[in-house]
Formats: C-alpha cells, structure tokens, sequence
C-alpha cells in the first residue's frame, strides 16, 4: 500500500466516528425539539451535515485509491447513513488498513508474491 492510500483511509476512519456521533446527536436533538422546548437541531444539523460531507468526500477518494469493489464500497457507504455505522466502518477500515499494511511489509521483505 502506497503513502497515499493509507492516508486516504486514514482520514476516512478519522472523519467516520465523529460523523456516527454527530448523526446520533442530531437524532436527539431531534427527540428534544418535539419534546421540550430545547432546539439545536440547526446547530447540530450545520454540524453533521459537514462531517457528512467530508465523509463522503474521503469516501470517493478511498474507493478510487483503493480499488474497492462496487459492492464494498457501497457497504461503507451504507454504513454512513446508519445510526451507529460510522463506528463499525472505523473499526472495519483498521483492520483492513493493518491488514494492507502487514502485506506490504511481507511484499518488501521478500515473504510472498502478493
């Protein structure tokens, strides 16, 4: 794995967990606003609204520098617009960047032919 896609996942995985809790916030923020007469559902809808656009920016950049499939793309996408999805896809996309990174080291010391 080259500089530039371990970063491209990086900052996925760095932007996925706040945006999870950002969207769980705005849900309650949601509940509140019915319920009482607390209202930062503008706030934090500004708020959520930028992380999810970053998200889906890094997201783009990681599907092109990664080489994804259509299909493993679209699960991390998923996992964006689902309550508490952003916190699987962070720890989902850990693994696969330890995973790419054990292989690449194995590939330069001469271990495999992967």
């Amino acid at each position: 794995m080259d500089i530039k896609t371990a970063s491209s996942l990086h900052r996925l995985r760095l932007v996925s967990a706040p945006e999870a809790v950002s969207f769980l916030l705005l849900l309650v923020c949601s509940v509140l606003k019915r319920t009482t007469d607390f209202n930062a559902v503008p706030v934090m809808g500004a708020i959520h609204g930028i992380l999810f656009v970053l998200y889906v920016l890094f997201w783009l950049d990681a599907w092109n520098r990664t080489k994804w499939s259509f299909g493993q793309a679209a699960l991390y996408f998923v996992l964006s617009v689902l309550p508490f999805g952003g916190f699987f896809a962070e720890r989902k996309l850990k693994r696969e960047a330890e995973a790419a990174v054990i292989a690449s080291r194995a590939r330069r010391e001469g271990v495999v032919n992967a």
